[in-house]
Protein backbone atom coordinates (compact mmCIF):
# COMPACT_ATOMS: atom_id res chain seq x y z
CA UNK A 1 0.00 0.00 0.00
CA UNK A 2 2.66 2.33 1.14
CA UNK A 3 4.34 2.04 -2.24
CA UNK A 4 1.69 2.32 -4.47
CA UNK A 5 0.38 5.62 -2.94
CA UNK A 6 4.24 6.94 -3.29
CA UNK A 7 3.74 5.53 -6.85
CA UNK A 8 0.51 7.69 -7.44
CA UNK A 9 1.71 10.92 -5.55
CA UNK A 10 4.91 10.99 -7.95
CA UNK A 11 2.72 10.01 -11.42
CA UNK A 12 0.86 13.41 -10.14
CA UNK A 13 3.78 15.17 -9.61
CA UNK A 14 5.44 14.39 -12.62
CA UNK A 15 2.20 15.35 -14.85
CA UNK A 16 1.44 18.37 -12.81
CA UNK A 17 1.49 21.41 -15.45
CA UNK A 18 2.28 23.71 -12.21
CA UNK A 19 4.81 21.78 -10.08
CA UNK A 20 7.67 24.05 -10.97
CA UNK A 21 5.97 26.65 -9.47
CA UNK A 22 6.55 25.15 -6.06
CA UNK A 23 10.53 25.45 -6.27
CA UNK A 24 9.66 29.21 -6.13
CA UNK A 25 8.12 29.03 -2.36
CA UNK A 26 10.77 29.74 0.40
CA UNK A 27 10.89 26.28 2.59
CA UNK A 28 9.41 23.81 -0.11
CA UNK A 29 12.27 22.00 -0.26
CA UNK A 30 12.47 20.62 3.27
CA UNK A 31 10.67 17.65 4.36
CA UNK A 32 8.18 20.07 6.64
CA UNK A 33 4.54 19.10 5.21
CA UNK A 34 2.59 22.35 5.30
CA UNK A 35 -1.21 21.48 5.33
CA UNK A 36 -1.82 25.15 6.58
CA UNK A 37 -1.35 27.36 3.05
CA UNK A 38 -5.45 28.36 3.56
CA UNK A 39 -4.50 30.17 6.67
CA UNK A 40 -1.01 31.46 5.63
CA UNK A 41 0.47 31.18 2.66
CA UNK A 42 4.19 29.90 2.35
CA UNK A 43 6.37 33.36 1.68
CA UNK A 44 7.72 33.57 -2.25
CA UNK A 45 11.83 33.26 -2.24
CA UNK A 46 11.22 36.61 -4.30
CA UNK A 47 9.57 38.50 -1.88
CA UNK A 48 12.49 38.67 0.51
CA UNK A 49 14.91 40.56 -2.28
CA UNK A 50 11.89 42.63 -3.38
CA UNK A 51 11.73 44.19 0.42
CA UNK A 52 15.33 44.87 0.74
CA UNK A 53 15.13 46.77 -2.86
CA UNK A 54 12.26 48.68 -1.32
CA UNK A 55 14.04 49.55 1.68
CA UNK A 56 16.96 50.27 0.06
CA UNK A 57 15.97 52.17 -3.23
CA UNK A 58 12.12 53.42 -2.52
CA UNK A 59 11.86 53.78 0.97
CA UNK A 60 15.48 54.40 1.32
CA UNK A 61 16.34 56.51 -2.20
CA UNK A 62 13.10 58.56 -2.90
CA UNK A 63 11.93 58.68 0.86
CA UNK A 64 8.30 61.21 1.06
CA UNK A 65 8.64 61.59 -2.74
CA UNK A 66 8.04 58.28 -3.07
CA UNK A 67 3.95 59.47 -2.04
CA UNK A 68 3.76 61.07 -5.50
CA UNK A 69 6.16 58.32 -7.25
CA UNK A 70 4.18 55.16 -7.41
CA UNK A 71 2.26 54.62 -3.53
CA UNK A 72 -0.55 56.84 -3.59
CA UNK A 73 -1.58 55.07 -6.88
CA UNK A 74 -0.52 51.39 -5.29
CA UNK A 75 -4.10 50.29 -3.37
CA UNK A 76 -5.47 51.24 -6.51
CA UNK A 77 -3.29 49.12 -9.02
CA UNK A 78 -2.43 45.96 -6.68
CA UNK A 79 -6.84 46.34 -6.41
CA UNK A 80 -7.46 46.06 -10.13
CA UNK A 81 -4.58 43.48 -10.31
CA UNK A 82 -6.74 41.16 -7.67
CA UNK A 83 -9.71 42.55 -9.43
CA UNK A 84 -8.22 40.83 -12.71
CA UNK A 85 -6.07 37.96 -11.75
CA UNK A 86 -8.32 36.59 -8.89
CA UNK A 87 -11.82 37.60 -8.46
CA UNK A 88 -13.32 38.96 -12.33
CA UNK A 89 -13.55 41.90 -11.58
CA UNK A 90 -13.02 44.88 -14.28
CA UNK A 91 -10.52 47.98 -13.25
CA UNK A 92 -11.97 50.49 -10.85
CA UNK A 93 -13.93 48.36 -8.57
CA UNK A 94 -10.99 46.93 -5.64
CA UNK A 95 -8.76 48.57 -3.88
CA UNK A 96 -6.35 47.56 -1.16
CA UNK A 97 -6.66 48.98 2.41
CA UNK A 98 -7.47 47.95 5.73
CA UNK A 99 -7.94 44.55 7.76
CA UNK A 100 -11.06 41.67 6.64
CA UNK A 101 -12.51 43.02 9.52
CA UNK A 102 -12.32 47.04 9.03
CA UNK A 103 -13.25 46.40 5.33
CA UNK A 104 -16.03 44.11 6.29
CA UNK A 105 -17.48 46.80 8.47
CA UNK A 106 -17.52 49.39 5.85
CA UNK A 107 -19.22 47.51 3.14
CA UNK A 108 -21.86 45.79 5.52
CA UNK A 109 -22.95 49.17 7.56
CA UNK A 110 -22.86 50.95 4.06
CA UNK A 111 -25.32 48.46 2.42
CA UNK A 112 -27.30 48.45 5.29
CA UNK A 113 -27.39 52.50 5.38
CA UNK A 114 -28.48 52.12 1.82
CA UNK A 115 -31.31 49.65 1.97
CA UNK A 116 -32.62 51.21 5.17
CA UNK A 117 -32.64 54.70 2.89
CA UNK A 118 -34.28 53.02 0.15
CA UNK A 119 -36.89 51.66 2.29
CA UNK A 120 -37.12 51.93 6.33
CA UNK A 121 -38.97 48.27 6.65
CA UNK A 122 -35.58 46.61 5.34
CA UNK A 123 -33.99 45.68 8.84
CA UNK A 124 -32.52 42.58 8.65
CA UNK A 125 -28.73 41.84 7.74
CA UNK A 126 -28.81 37.60 6.88
CA UNK A 127 -25.70 35.50 8.01
CA UNK A 128 -25.11 31.65 8.67
CA UNK A 129 -24.56 30.65 11.92
CA UNK A 130 -21.38 28.88 11.05
CA UNK A 131 -19.86 31.64 8.74
CA UNK A 132 -15.92 32.59 9.98
CA UNK A 133 -16.16 34.42 13.77
CA UNK A 134 -15.68 37.87 12.05
CA UNK A 135 -18.24 38.05 10.23
CA UNK A 136 -20.84 36.75 12.43
CA UNK A 137 -19.06 39.49 15.35
CA UNK A 138 -19.24 42.28 12.81
CA UNK A 139 -23.18 41.76 11.54
CA UNK A 140 -24.01 41.38 15.51
CA UNK A 141 -22.23 44.35 16.03
CA UNK A 142 -23.45 46.49 13.41
CA UNK A 143 -26.89 45.76 13.98
CA UNK A 144 -26.67 46.57 17.84
CA UNK A 145 -24.78 50.10 16.42
CA UNK A 146 -28.09 51.02 14.04
CA UNK A 147 -30.83 49.30 15.84
CA UNK A 148 -30.86 46.57 12.80
CA UNK A 149 -31.68 42.85 13.22
CA UNK A 150 -29.35 39.54 12.72
CA UNK A 151 -31.50 36.71 10.58
CA UNK A 152 -29.48 33.05 11.26
CA UNK A 153 -29.51 30.88 8.82
CA UNK A 154 -28.63 27.84 10.11
CA UNK A 155 -26.23 25.27 8.72
CA UNK A 156 -24.60 21.57 8.18
CA UNK A 157 -21.27 22.32 9.43
CA UNK A 158 -20.07 19.36 6.98
CA UNK A 159 -21.67 22.08 3.95
CA UNK A 160 -22.84 25.57 3.61
CA UNK A 161 -25.53 27.73 2.45
CA UNK A 162 -27.50 26.41 0.32
CA UNK A 163 -29.63 28.10 -2.09
CA UNK A 164 -33.20 26.97 -0.31
CA UNK A 165 -31.77 28.10 2.93
CA UNK A 166 -30.99 31.54 1.55
CA UNK A 167 -34.52 31.53 0.23
CA UNK A 168 -36.09 30.89 3.13
CA UNK A 169 -34.17 33.38 5.26
CA UNK A 170 -34.55 36.51 2.87
CA UNK A 171 -37.96 38.55 2.40
CA UNK A 172 -39.18 42.45 2.67
CA UNK A 173 -37.18 43.07 5.72
CA UNK A 174 -33.92 42.04 4.23
CA UNK A 175 -31.45 44.99 3.69
CA UNK A 176 -27.48 43.02 3.41
CA UNK A 177 -26.43 38.97 3.10
CA UNK A 178 -23.37 38.34 4.30
CA UNK A 179 -21.78 35.30 2.81
CA UNK A 180 -19.05 33.04 2.77
CA UNK A 181 -17.69 32.05 -1.09
CA UNK A 182 -15.82 29.11 0.77
CA UNK A 183 -16.88 28.00 3.87
CA UNK A 184 -13.84 28.30 6.43
CA UNK A 185 -14.66 25.01 8.32
CA UNK A 186 -15.45 22.84 5.23
CA UNK A 187 -14.54 23.78 2.66
CA UNK A 188 -18.08 23.86 0.90
CA UNK A 189 -17.88 26.28 -2.13
CA UNK A 190 -21.31 27.83 -2.06
CA UNK A 191 -23.49 28.62 -6.05
CA UNK A 192 -22.34 32.35 -5.45
CA UNK A 193 -24.27 33.55 -8.62
CA UNK A 194 -27.43 31.68 -7.93
CA UNK A 195 -27.31 33.13 -4.46
CA UNK A 196 -26.76 36.66 -5.18
CA UNK A 197 -29.73 36.38 -7.72
CA UNK A 198 -31.47 35.37 -4.66
CA UNK A 199 -30.46 38.27 -2.67
CA UNK A 200 -31.09 40.68 -5.49
CA UNK A 201 -34.87 39.05 -6.24
CA UNK A 202 -35.42 39.72 -1.97
CA UNK A 203 -34.65 43.96 -2.68
CA UNK A 204 -31.16 42.91 -1.07
CA UNK A 205 -27.59 43.60 -1.31
CA UNK A 206 -24.68 41.14 -1.11
CA UNK A 207 -21.46 41.08 0.47
CA UNK A 208 -19.15 38.25 -0.34
CA UNK A 209 -15.86 37.04 1.60
CA UNK A 210 -13.60 35.95 -0.38
CA UNK A 211 -10.91 35.30 2.27
CA UNK A 212 -10.70 31.46 1.20
CA UNK A 213 -11.66 31.46 -2.66
CA UNK A 214 -9.25 34.31 -4.16
CA UNK A 215 -6.40 32.77 -5.44
CA UNK A 216 -7.50 29.16 -5.48
CA UNK A 217 -11.35 29.03 -6.91
CA UNK A 218 -12.45 30.90 -10.17
CA UNK A 219 -14.41 33.80 -9.34
CA UNK A 220 -16.83 36.27 -10.93
CA UNK A 221 -17.76 38.87 -9.42
CA UNK A 222 -18.78 41.32 -12.34
CA UNK A 223 -20.54 38.30 -14.40
CA UNK A 224 -22.36 37.21 -11.06
CA UNK A 225 -23.67 39.92 -10.88
CA UNK A 226 -21.82 40.95 -7.07
CA UNK A 227 -22.34 44.20 -5.08
CA UNK A 228 -19.79 44.28 -2.66
CA UNK A 229 -17.15 41.91 -1.39
CA UNK A 230 -13.97 41.70 1.00
CA UNK A 231 -10.86 39.25 0.98
CA UNK A 232 -7.77 38.71 2.50
CA UNK A 233 -4.52 38.19 0.72
CA UNK A 234 -2.67 36.18 2.92
CA UNK A 235 -4.17 32.78 2.03
CA UNK A 236 -3.38 31.66 -1.34
CA UNK A 237 -2.15 35.20 -2.47
CA UNK A 238 0.62 35.01 -0.01
CA UNK A 239 0.64 38.60 1.16
CA UNK A 240 2.63 37.36 4.56
CA UNK A 241 1.15 38.00 7.92
CA UNK A 242 -1.89 40.63 8.45
CA UNK A 243 -1.11 41.86 5.20
CA UNK A 244 -4.01 44.05 4.29
CA UNK A 245 -7.28 43.08 2.91
CA UNK A 246 -9.09 44.20 -0.57
CA UNK A 247 -12.54 45.55 -0.94
CA UNK A 248 -15.03 45.46 -4.00
CA UNK A 249 -17.36 47.63 -5.27
CA UNK A 250 -19.46 46.97 -8.09
CA UNK A 251 -19.38 50.29 -10.13
CA UNK A 252 -22.83 50.76 -9.88
CA UNK A 253 -22.99 51.09 -6.54
CA UNK A 254 -19.89 53.47 -5.82
CA UNK A 255 -22.08 56.98 -6.09
CA UNK A 256 -24.42 55.50 -3.60
CA UNK A 257 -22.74 53.92 -1.16
CA UNK A 258 -21.54 56.19 2.06
CA UNK A 259 -18.07 54.98 3.58
CA UNK A 260 -18.40 54.86 7.19
CA UNK A 261 -15.08 55.60 8.34
CA UNK A 262 -14.30 58.45 7.32
CA UNK A 263 -10.10 59.36 6.82
CA UNK A 264 -8.56 61.86 5.23
CA UNK A 265 -7.35 59.16 2.43
CA UNK A 266 -10.54 58.56 1.39
CA UNK A 267 -11.25 62.42 0.73
CA UNK A 268 -11.44 63.78 -2.80
CA UNK A 269 -8.52 66.08 -2.04
CA UNK A 270 -6.17 64.37 -0.40
CA UNK A 271 -4.03 67.15 0.40
CA UNK A 272 -6.42 69.97 0.58
CA UNK A 273 -6.61 69.36 4.82
CA UNK A 274 -10.08 70.95 4.22
CA UNK A 275 -12.45 71.72 7.01
CA UNK A 276 -14.88 69.11 5.73
CA UNK A 277 -14.83 65.77 4.39
CA UNK A 278 -16.17 65.60 1.18
CA UNK A 279 -15.53 61.59 -0.65
CA UNK A 280 -13.35 60.88 -3.42
CA UNK A 281 -14.43 59.03 -6.50
CA UNK A 282 -15.13 55.84 -7.11
CA UNK A 283 -12.44 53.16 -4.72
CA UNK A 284 -10.75 56.41 -3.05
CA UNK A 285 -13.41 56.83 -1.16
CA UNK A 286 -12.89 53.34 0.50
CA UNK A 287 -9.94 54.43 1.80
CA UNK A 288 -9.36 55.71 5.30
CA UNK A 289 -6.21 55.67 6.47
CA UNK A 290 -2.79 56.11 5.68
CA UNK A 291 -2.21 52.86 3.16
CA UNK A 292 -0.06 49.55 4.58
CA UNK A 293 2.90 50.15 1.95
CA UNK A 294 5.08 47.27 2.87
CA UNK A 295 2.46 44.85 3.53
CA UNK A 296 1.20 45.17 -0.35
CA UNK A 297 4.13 44.32 -1.63
CA UNK A 298 4.80 40.62 -1.37
CA UNK A 299 1.11 39.41 -2.80
CA UNK A 300 2.49 40.79 -6.16
CA UNK A 301 4.50 38.12 -6.33
CA UNK A 302 2.01 35.63 -6.35
CA UNK A 303 -0.37 37.92 -8.18
CA UNK A 304 2.19 37.33 -11.21
CA UNK A 305 2.46 33.61 -10.37
CA UNK A 306 -1.26 33.37 -11.03
CA UNK A 307 -1.49 35.45 -14.23
CA UNK A 308 1.36 33.44 -15.48
CA UNK A 309 -0.80 30.27 -14.45
CA UNK A 310 -4.11 30.91 -14.73
CA UNK A 311 -6.97 30.56 -12.35
CA UNK A 312 -8.46 27.87 -13.95
CA UNK A 313 -5.42 26.26 -14.29
CA UNK A 314 -4.80 26.46 -10.48
CA UNK A 315 -8.33 25.38 -9.89
CA UNK A 316 -7.65 22.25 -11.77
CA UNK A 317 -4.65 21.55 -9.47
CA UNK A 318 -6.37 22.51 -6.93
CA UNK A 319 -9.81 19.70 -7.22
CA UNK A 320 -6.83 17.12 -8.11
CA UNK A 321 -4.67 17.95 -4.69
CA UNK A 322 -8.27 17.43 -2.98
CA UNK A 323 -9.64 14.33 -4.88
CA UNK A 324 -6.04 12.97 -4.20
CA UNK A 325 -6.00 13.64 -0.66
CA UNK A 326 -9.42 12.63 0.09
CA UNK A 327 -8.38 8.48 -1.82
CA UNK A 328 -5.17 8.19 0.67
CA UNK A 329 -7.92 9.35 3.45
CA UNK A 330 -9.90 7.15 2.46
CA UNK A 331 -6.90 4.11 2.38
CA UNK A 332 -5.20 4.74 5.57
CA UNK A 333 -7.69 7.36 7.69
CA UNK A 334 -10.97 5.57 7.06
CA UNK A 335 -9.65 2.57 8.78
CA UNK A 336 -8.97 4.36 12.07
CA UNK A 337 -12.45 6.39 12.24
CA UNK A 338 -11.67 9.43 10.68
CA UNK A 339 -14.61 10.80 8.91
CA UNK A 340 -14.87 13.47 5.87
CA UNK A 341 -16.53 16.49 7.19
CA UNK A 342 -16.13 18.15 3.94
CA UNK A 343 -18.22 17.80 0.16
CA UNK A 344 -16.70 15.02 -1.37
CA UNK A 345 -18.29 16.27 -4.52
CA UNK A 346 -15.36 18.91 -6.03
CA UNK A 347 -18.11 20.96 -7.22
CA UNK A 348 -18.88 21.66 -4.33
CA UNK A 349 -15.92 22.20 -2.44
CA UNK A 350 -13.24 24.65 -2.24
CA UNK A 351 -9.33 24.18 -1.76
CA UNK A 352 -9.31 22.38 1.60
CA UNK A 353 -10.75 19.79 3.17
CA UNK A 354 -11.41 18.73 7.18
CA UNK A 355 -10.97 14.93 8.47
CA UNK A 356 -12.96 14.77 12.07
CA UNK A 357 -11.97 12.28 14.64
CA UNK A 358 -12.24 13.01 18.40
CA UNK A 359 -8.24 12.82 18.71
CA UNK A 360 -7.50 15.77 16.44
CA UNK A 361 -6.98 18.43 18.67
CA UNK A 362 -4.12 16.50 20.51
CA UNK A 363 -3.27 14.80 16.93
CA UNK A 364 -2.61 18.65 15.45
CA UNK A 365 -0.63 19.40 18.79
CA UNK A 366 1.89 16.55 17.62
CA UNK A 367 2.22 17.03 14.19
CA UNK A 368 3.40 20.20 14.91
CA UNK A 369 5.84 19.30 16.97
CA UNK A 370 7.06 16.97 14.26
CA UNK A 371 7.61 19.72 11.76
CA UNK A 372 3.70 18.50 10.03
CA UNK A 373 1.19 21.57 9.87
CA UNK A 374 -2.39 21.40 9.71
CA UNK A 375 -4.58 23.55 11.64
CA UNK A 376 -7.73 22.82 14.28
CA UNK A 377 -11.05 23.33 13.85
CA UNK A 378 -13.86 22.89 16.75
CA UNK A 379 -15.65 20.16 16.39
CA UNK A 380 -12.67 17.64 16.01
CA UNK A 381 -11.69 18.94 12.88
CA UNK A 382 -8.27 18.22 11.31
CA UNK A 383 -8.50 21.27 8.29
CA UNK A 384 -5.59 20.22 5.40
CA UNK A 385 -4.99 23.15 3.21
CA UNK A 386 -3.83 22.74 -0.31
CA UNK A 387 -2.23 25.80 -2.01
CA UNK A 388 -2.23 24.43 -5.48
CA UNK A 389 0.64 26.64 -6.25
CA UNK A 390 3.13 25.14 -3.27
CA UNK A 391 2.13 22.00 -2.33
CA UNK A 392 2.79 18.96 -4.43
CA UNK A 393 1.14 15.58 -3.94
CA UNK A 394 4.31 13.78 -2.45
CA UNK A 395 3.91 15.81 0.71
CA UNK A 396 -0.10 14.90 0.97
CA UNK A 397 0.94 11.50 0.78
CA UNK A 398 3.70 12.16 4.03
CA UNK A 399 1.29 14.60 5.60
CA UNK A 400 -1.41 12.17 5.35
CA UNK A 401 0.55 9.39 6.79
CA UNK A 402 1.76 11.10 9.64
CA UNK A 403 -1.65 12.24 10.79
CA UNK A 404 -2.35 8.21 10.50
CA UNK A 405 -0.04 7.05 12.92
CA UNK A 406 -0.84 10.20 15.27
CA UNK A 407 -4.46 8.77 15.36
CA UNK A 408 -3.74 5.88 15.70
CA UNK A 409 -0.86 6.35 18.77
CA UNK A 410 -3.62 8.74 20.61
CA UNK A 411 -6.46 5.98 19.74
CA UNK A 412 -4.62 3.49 21.62
CA UNK A 413 -3.38 5.64 24.42
CA UNK A 414 -7.29 6.19 25.21
CA UNK A 415 -7.83 2.48 25.72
Amino acid sequence: MTSELDATASAHDGADPLRHYRSLFTGAETPLVYFDGNSLGRPPLAVAEMLAGFVDDEWGGRLIRGWDERWMRLPFDIGDRIGKVAIGAAPGQTVIGDSTTVLLYKLVRAALAERRAADPARVEIVVDRDNFPTDRFIVEGIAAECGARVRWIDVDLDGGVTSEALRSAVGAHTAVVLLSHVAYRSGYLADAAELTAIAHGAGALIVWDLCHSAGSVPVRSDEWGFDLAVGCTYKYLNGGPGSPAFAYVAERLQPVLAQPIQGWMGAADVFAMGPEYAPGDGMRRWLSGTPPILGMLPMTVTLDMLESAGIVAVRAKSIELTEFALAVSDRILAPLGVKVASPRDPDLRGGHLTLSHPTMRAVTQRLWQGDVIPDYREPDGLRIGLSPLSTSFGEVVRGLRRVADAVRDLSDDTH
